[in-house]
């Protein structure tokens, strides 16, 4: 059962994320820049995360230990985070959205990939079978029938 719910708030958070690219590339449009509006975007996340973050460490009664992770994991997301809203903000009203998202689950399909078959930052090593590769090759078609035609 609850692989089902965690199945279904993974289509919601892509449906998130097909969502955010137009909202944020109509703001670019009213703002005059891009990477502003991905800067807003986060801005507004981040106040949001925080108050979110401050509450639930009060509730549980927990401490956050700043110590523990590597510095620059600190910044490594945000930072991918940053290059990622901005470019959907940009490449939405060329390409559409529904075009950006096939391209975006190709290339994180792509990415996962590798990250599984070099077991980054402790991912459980998965080998790259035919089968992954036929399914990213695929993916990879949909995305360009989606794109021009």
């Amino acid at each position: 059962m609850m692989g089902v719910v965690w199945s279904l708030l993974g289509i919601l958070s892509g449906a998130f994320i097909a969502i955010q690219a137009p909202i944020n590339s109509q703001l670019a449009r009213g703002l005059g820049l891009p990477v502003a509006a991905a800067a807003f975007s986060f801005l507004s996340g981040a106040i949001v995360l925080g108050i979110i973050s401050v509450t639930v460490v009060r509730l549980q009664g927990i401490s956050l230990d700043w110590k523990a992770p590597a510095p620059w994991l600190f910044v490594a997301g945000g930072m991918l985070g940053g290059f990622y809203v901005t470019l959907s903000t940009i490449l939405t009203p060329r390409i559409g959205a529904a075009a950006l998202m096939a391209f975006l689950v190709a290339g994180q399909l792509l990415a996962g990939m590798l990250i599984d078959r070099i077991g980054f930052l402790g991912v459980a090593v998965r080998e790259i079978s035919l089968g992954r590769v036929a399914g990213a090759v695929l993916l990879l078609v949909g995305a360009l029938l989606v794109r021009l035609y």
